[in-house]
């Protein structure tokens, strides 16, 4: 009997390839290409072996392994599954499907308490960018950034633009980690965050640029980055960057993403 190729099988393999690359985005952002090339490896090696070569026993070893290894890939890479998982809620459609069932009077709301957040940021990082005073501001939205938080210093005080600018005086002890802002509030200083090795990034960025990034290919949050040795107001959100912003395109930016 002839093997019949029809629009299921179009949509199966079109699936497999979208699932197989959303796994290599997240193996190649936690640095663990390499694992998922040998796991990659072995799953064709076992459909081989059990489905054209049909050797029993083999193929039956192959199946125990197969079995008990995603229980060990769980157990591996929780972390990274977890974040996965927080990003796929994060998505930006789910926010706007959020937004659009709220009531007018909450959407408000919500409007007015993100103006408050992002005022100050806006104001401190154009004062900064005159002064050439290197900054790192990381804004949690819909992932928990507790983990970074605990690395640095609890300050848990209202969102002020004086209050940023002492932090990243270059004479403060805190200067050169990141500020991290949750619930309208700063929560903590000198935060240190996971640096991205992506090649993509410009070589002429340091390694604040390289900490932005990092963190917003972890997570969903926002990174506002001063540069010490140009001035340059850039963003980095959703592992991609927005460079040499004015205050207007900053504020257009942090009120899109944080609304």
């Amino acid at each position: 009997m002839l093997f019949e190729f029809g629009i299921k099988d179009v949509i199966d393999i079109l699936l497999v390839a979208l699932m197989l690359y959303y796994i290599y985005r997240l193996m190649r952002d936690s640095r663990s290409l390499n694992v998922f090339n040998g796991i990659l490896v072995f799953v064709i090696s076992w459909l081989f072996v059990s489905q054209v070569l049909q050797m029993r026993l083999l193929g039956s070893i192959l199946d125990k392994l197969v079995s008990v290894g995603v229980i060990a890939l769980i157990v591996l890479f929780q972390d990274d599954i977890r974040k996965f998982l927080y990003n796929l809620g994060a998505h930006r459609r789910m926010r706007a499907l959020s937004r659009f069932l709220s009531s007018s009077k909450g959407k408000d709301k919500a409007k007015k308490e993100v103006k408050e957040t992002i005022m100050p940021i806006v104001m401190a990082a154009m004062n900064m960018s005159k002064g050439k005073v290197g900054a790192l501001i990381v804004i949690e939205r819909t992932v928990p950034l507790d983990d970074v938080v605990g690395t640095g210093e609890q300050i848990d005080a209202a969102i002020n633009q004086r209050l940023i600018e002492n932090i990243f005086f270059k004479n403060s002890p805190l200067h050169d980690g990141a500020v991290v802002v949750a619930s309208k509030r700063i929560k903590a200083a000198g935060c240190i965050l996971p640096v991205s090795h992506s090649l993509d990034i410009p070589k002429e960025l340091g390694l604040r640029h390289r900490a932005a990034m990092g963190i917003s290919q972890e997570s969903d949050a926002v990174a506002v980055v001063v540069s010490e040795e140009t001035g340059g107001i850039s963003v980095a959100v959703d592992g991609s960057f927005r460079l040499r912003l004015s205050a207007e395109e900053l504020e257009s930016i942090l009120t899109k993403e944080l609304e």
